[in-house]
């Protein structure tokens, strides 16, 4: 009987030391420390947005002609009204002078028919002044009265063939205007085509011709980006966005959401979209932003500040974490109970307590519940 428990003995303790020279390494792992923080809700773009001009004209000629003068290039900045192009005008020019030559004509005209008139006015005064004395006659009052009568007709004729000389001089200026393209706002010059002497015509209805010169507004810029369908109903204007830029990789900028478009795009059948705009808030000085700029969004729909948060990508399938246990510097799969997440960080409302420490990367070879491991620094 001594023997047999002797026995046993000795094939528990070499049983032991085999466990022990045989069993796998400890797996060297990094612990995540559970922490407080900030932790949003946010909406992100499905498709890479696009950096817009609140305005952008591309500018056509109303009429056809001769190119007379460039007077932009493209890159120039310009002001509103500033003249961009200008066609062979000099028949326009000339009647406009010579109307301006007409009008100036029937003023002088209308002047001196109006002063006739106010002459013929006194004499007419002057002789009923005299007759109330006896010492003009019924026929010279009624003389004067006919003539002042008929000065007076004159002197309106004057005025009106006035006014229609100034008309006339008002539509072959809109005329000679129509010769030169202006700029409707201020911005910078996109393109330009066309060269001098070219011949440049108007865009027919339904007939895409490349403009005159594209025109954009630099001052005023937003961000379209599709939202997915899914996500479309918990926006609403004015929610703050962070806007992201491939041109300034590291940095994002301040916006506010200003518009929900009031459809759902079928672009993709299996992944619709609903667009939205983002203006910044305030446009960047110190960043120079250009048109076409490929942008990134996320729409903050919640956000809480100083609640326990855990990274997303330490979270299991079911809201488990690996929980690292000291004393047996093993992994321990914990239940714990989430609440506001996003890919970065998620929110713990239960499981967890602040300074518990858990695997940060699933991926690591060996690591998993009941496995020993080995903190790495």
């Amino acid at each position: 009987m001594k023997k047999l428990f002797i026995s046993l003995i000795l094939l528990l303790l070499i049983g032991s030391a085999l466990y022990f020279l045989n069993r796998p390494d400890p797996v060297g792992v990094r612990l995540y420390s559970v922490e407080t923080g900030t932790v949003e809700q946010i909406a992100a773009n499905s498709r890479a947005g696009t950096v817009k001009a609140c305005r952008r004209s591309r500018l056509s000629m109303p009429q056809g002609g001769r190119v007379e003068r460039l007077l932009v290039d493209e890159g120039d900045h310009v002001e509103q009204g500033q003249p961009l192009l200008e066609l062979w005008n000099a028949d326009r020019k000339a009647r406009l002078e010579e109307v301006a030559a007409t009008l100036k004509a029937r003023e002088i005209q209308a002047a001196s028919a109006c002063h006739t008139a106010a002459l013929a006015q006194r004499e007419a005064r002057r002789a009923e002044s005299l007759a109330k004395n006896r010492l003009a006659s019924e026929e010279l009052i009624d003389q004067r009265q006919t003539e002042a009568r008929r000065s007076a007709l004159a002197c309106e004729q004057a005025q009106a063939m006035t006014e229609q000389a100034r008309a006339t001089l008002k539509l072959h200026q809109v005329l000679l205007d129509d010769t030169i393209l202006k700029a409707p706002f201020a911005g910078v010059v996109a393109e330009v085509n066309g060269e001098i002497g070219e011949y440049v015509t108007p865009s027919p209805p339904g007939v895409a011709t490349p403009p005159a010169v594209d025109l954009i507004d630099d001052d005023c810029l937003y961000v379209r980006a599709p939202i997915d369908e899914v996500e479309a109903a918990r926006l609403a204007v004015g929610q703050p966005v962070r806007i992201t830029l491939d041109a300034f990789r590291g940095r994002s900028f301040v916006g506010e959401l200003i518009r929900i478009a009031p459809f759902v795009s079928e672009l993709e059948k299996q992944a619709r979209t609903v667009d939205v705009d983002v203006r910044f808030t305030p446009p960047p000085n110190d960043a120079h932003l250009l048109v076409g700029y490929s942008a990134d969004i996320e729409v903050i729909i919640e956000r809480r500040d100083a609640v326990l948060r855990i990274p997303t990508e330490t979270l299991l399938q079911g809201n488990r974490v690996l929980h690292f246990d000291a004393a047996g510097q093993t992994l321990e799969a914990v239940a714990v109970e989430t609440g506001l997440g996003n890919w970065s960080w998620t929110q713990i409302q239960g499981g967890l307590d602040a300074g518990d420490r858990i695997l940060q990367s699933l991926d690591t070879e060996g690591a998993e519940a009941g496995a020993r491991v080995v903190p790495l620094p």
